[in-house]
């Protein structure tokens, strides 16, 4: 193993980084869940030409390989530990190219989806996808996992946003997927397969990202709060089939919203309330803004509407303080399920019914515009010698219990979060093991040495 960070040193000089506390970080993500033990090494990467010499080493020595962006990710997916080289893209941030009269930006994948967003402001554009991390997360890590965010409801995931990625092979060759051009169904559909796999089948280095013009208009932030998280559900399920089509719609549960005001220092809300986030925009935004308060006001909701950007900030602020909130509260396990949107209040019962089961507390968010909820297991545990908080085995049972619910009611076990290493269990109870089989399958075309984030996805 000496012998492949001298092979990586000699080829990348200061890029590689042997500092425990680099070696340390590397180990986890903000999932709380951490490699037994320490990487090999991290390479920080600069160009395309250092992700092709570290794979050609990687391949030539059968050493793994766990590409890194941020370390935001909520599922292990971008853990490296022993044997393994970190190979972090974080430096890779440029942006390469934008083509306002295209609608296209040539990326690399380090750059954050702020970072971006500030940049492209500049031309009157954005890239939709807008996780509530979105001021510490990357492109690249939003590629790895398929993500999703507060908007994807109205203007769609990254998958809808993504026209072609640059990606390097195990081996050390560089292929470039997909297309500049808005249709393009030359072949097979390669960039799609590359989004949300989580590094198993490549290294993305570059992206080309479909761009929308800036949304005119005022912009409306509407707050509903209801007595519980039940009856906050249904109202959101009532705007979608409605067909009201707001931009962003939020639902924090009880628990959520009273550990999100006391970090930020607010009143505390009446106990059991829940509320409701959301906004509209475009031309219609002040009529849509109204019909959809109308309907909460029907639907037992306290609203309140205003069209002042400071407002709506501070409303969202609340939301994007979800995961430092829970911090607060003890040691958590930060799950992702999807459900259709009709579903979502019988998807808070489930979670209402596992917490009494099980004696815990499982905050809950939702991006109730699309059905993606966000169970928060909160429980106390210290870290072991290595570092390692491991998560009792009542919390998994309750986890299992709630991911069974999501698959009964016709939802999956990761909307935007990904597999990693912490859902890779339950994978085959949602593919059925024919169609997981096959995929394992696809890995290894992409990957025959199998170097690529080994134990991730597809383990059992």
């Amino acid at each position: 193993m000496s012998d492949v960070v001298a092979q990586l040193r000699e080829a990348l000089g200061d890029r590689v980084d042997t500092d425990p506390a680099a070696l340390q970080v590397a180990r986890a993500d903000k999932s709380g869940h951490a490699a037994a033990s320490a990487p090999l090494a991290v390479v920080r990467a600069r160009t395309v030409d250092d992700v092709q010499q570290t794979m050609r080493i990687a391949t030539r020595t059968g050493t793994p390989v766990v590409a890194r962006g941020a370390g935001t990710g909520l599922a292990g997916g971008a853990n490296a530990g022993a044997g393994e080289i970190a190979l972090s893209l974080r430096e890779m941030d440029r942006i390469v190219e934008v083509r306002p009269d295209d609608l296209i930006a040539v990326v690399e994948p380090g750059i954050l989806n702020g970072d971006l967003d500030r940049a492209l402001a500049e031309y009157g554009l954005w890239w939709a996808p807008d996780p509530a991390s979105r001021d510490i997360a990357t492109v690249g890590g939003n590629i790895a996992t398929g993500a999703g965010g507060l908007l994807c409801a109205k203007y769609g995931v990254v998958r809808d946003a993504v026209l072609g990625v640059d990606l390097v092979l195990a081996d050390g060759r560089l292929l470039r997927l997909g297309h500049r051009t808005v249709k393009g169904v030359t072949g097979l559909d390669l960039t799609s397969l590359v989004i949300g796999s989580e590094g198993t089948l490549g290294i993305v280095v570059g992206a080309t990202l479909k761009l929308r013009r800036r949304v005119p208009g005022d912009v409306h932030t509407i707050a509903a709060v209801f007595p519980d998280v039940r009856a906050a559900a249904e109202a959101s399920a009532a705007v979608t089939a409605a067909g009201i089509q707001p931009a962003i719609m939020e639902l924090m549960d009880a628990a959520c919203l009273a550990a999100v005001h006391a970090l930020l220092g607010m009143q505390a809300p009446p106990a059991g309330t829940a509320q409701l986030t959301l906004q509209t925009d475009g031309p219609a935004s002040a009529d849509e803004a109204e019909a959809i308060a109308e309907l909460l006001r029907r639907r037992g909701g306290e609203v309140a509407v205003s069209a002042d950007p400071a407002e709506g900030e501070r409303l969202l602020r609340i939301r994007r303080s979800m995961h430092p909130a829970m911090e607060t509260l003890g040691t958590t396990l930060i799950e992702d399920v999807s459900v259709p949107r009709s579903a979502l209040p019988a998807m808070f019962d489930e979670i209402a019914r596992i917490e009494r089961a099980y004696g815990i507390v499982i905050p809950t968010v939702a991006h109730a515009g699309d059905g993606n909820l966000h169970p928060n297991f909160v429980f106390d545990a210290e870290p072991d010698a290595a570092g390692i908080v491991a998560v009792p085995p009542a919390v998994w049972d309750a986890a299992d219990e709630l991911f069974r619910a999501a698959l009964r009611l016709g939802g999956t076990l990761t909307g935007e979060h990904g597999v990693g290493v912490l859902k890779s269990r339950w994978l085959a109870d949602e593919l059925g093991d024919d169609q997981w089989e096959l995929q394992r399958q696809i890995t290894r075309v992409f990957d025959p040495a199998g170097i690529l984030n080994p134990g991730k996805v597809f383990a059992r």
